[in-house]
């Protein structure tokens, strides 16, 4: 008998409490997701049915959540072309050209991400308001576009792995800064536009607190906040709230599916040869 190695034994236990810890939230959600009223007593239980639909039609009826994702989408995609326009411009002035006040400018950028977003909130909301913009989506959409800068050092680092001989030769075929960065530049930047729509639209879809804050009235709801509705004072309606949980959830996951294959590959493979 092959004797067991008491090292791989508790790392297999650690993975599958890890992998338990994970999915068991998710299994929670869905077997309630399919319950009635009388099934809720125990939420561990599986529901008598998964063919009871009940509660995905009352949320959707209720909730509107046609229009929750409506406005959900249009703040990500606005979000999404501004973070991606602006984040490769950015890093591919940055990342490829010397000039004056370069590194105050990493700095800045810097110091902005390690400032706590609750320390200014007081500040940013008096802007918003001031703009305008507060109750409407353009507030949220010039938040999640101009007050993280994260996508700018996602790009840097891949932007480094680009080689620079791609820009010389371009340069003596008379092509301009604009067309390199166009036609070479960001196409090599694929892999890090992928990493940037996972990583900002689960940010965006997850976001409470900027949707709850800068935009309150019910017609401007978007799917996080659109869980409340079944959240009370001294009840939840778990049976809805697992629905909705559970229908909020599909985009994500087929977002992950179609784009997770590009965050680990190489930008530039085969680009150049020896």
């Amino acid at each position: 008998m092959k004797k067991v190695d008491p090292i791989q034994f508790v790392k297999y236990c650690l993975v599958l409490f890890a992998a338990f810890v994970v999915l068991f939230p998710p299994y929670v959600i869905f077997v309630n997701a399919f319950k009635a009223k009388n099934e809720s007593l125990n939420p561990l239980a599986l529901p008598h049915s998964f063919f009871n639909f009940d509660n995905f039609r009352i949320v959707i009826q209720r909730a509107d959540l046609v229009h929750a994702f409506t406005n959900t989408f249009i703040i990500i995609i606005v979000s999404l072309i501004g973070n991606v326009l602006l984040g490769t411009m950015a890093a591919y002035v940055l990342g490829r050209f010397d000039f004056k006040g370069k590194s105050l400018v990493l700095g800045a950028f810097l110091l902005a991400t390690i400032i706590p977003t609750i320390t200014t909130q007081v500040v940013v909301f008096s802007i918003i308001k001031g703009f305008g913009l507060f109750n409407t989506l353009y507030g949220p959409i010039l938040l999640f576009v101009g007050a993280d800068v994260i996508q700018i050092y996602i790009y840097l680092q891949f932007i480094k792995n680009i080689p620079y001989e791609l820009d010389e030769s371009a340069m003596m075929d008379g092509a301009s800064l604009v067309r390199i960065f166009r036609s070479i530049v960001f196409p090599l930047l694929t892999p890090a536009t992928a990493t940037l729509i996972i990583l900002k639209t689960i940010n965006i879809y997850n976001d409470l607190y900027i949707p709850y804050l800068y935009m309150p009235k019910a017609e401007l709801a978007v799917v996080s906040t659109t869980i409340m509705r079944f959240a009370g004072n001294n009840q939840a309606e778990w049976g809805y709230i697992s629905a909705v949980i559970l229908l909020i959830m599909l985009p994500t996951i087929i977002l992950y599916v179609f784009l997770q294959r590009y965050i680990f590959t190489g930008i530039s493979n085969g680009s150049v040869k020896g």
